[in-house]
């Protein structure tokens, strides 16, 4: 058995963390773009898994402008507790609000990868001090 040396080990941890990074980033940039491409959508989401009705383009619009510049500041790295935090508390409300769907998991099965993208999330959260390739 070989022995991993500790820069080896950090190494692997940091390019573990940006992978990690970039998927949520993938996730998170789609979940934004699709506010202006089919801004009716997000009315939809908006009313059936937070109850949130009345929802308008230009609502959707300006959350997905905001999400836009929160998902590039945090796949940068800038503020990463503020960024990663307020990534983790966006993606952890998504999932928790889908409870109904945990319930016939069977016919809602995509529902279920919103827990591992979380504990992503989370992941990132409580390592950022180590996430530290290709950050600003």
């Amino acid at each position: 058995m070989i022995q991993s040396t500790t820069s080896d080990i950090h190494n692997r941890l940091q390019w573990s963390l940006l992978s990690l990074r970039l998927g949520v980033f993938i996730v998170m940039l789609m979940w934004s773009l699709d506010k202006f491409v089919n801004p009716s959508h997000s009315a939809i989401v908006f009313e059936h898994f937070y109850g949130l009705s009345g929802s308008t383009d230009t609502i959707a619009y300006i959350l997905g402008s905001l999400q836009i510049i929160l998902v590039f500041a945090f796949v940068v790295g800038f503020k990463k507790k503020v960024t990663y935090g307020l990534i983790f508390l966006l993606h952890g409300a998504s999932t928790l609000s889908s409870y109904a769907q945990y319930i016939d998991g069977f016919n809602n099965l995509l529902f279920f990868t919103a827990w591992p993208m979380w504990a992503a999330c989370f992941t990132l959260y409580l390592m950022r001090d180590e996430d530290v390739k290709y950050v600003v």
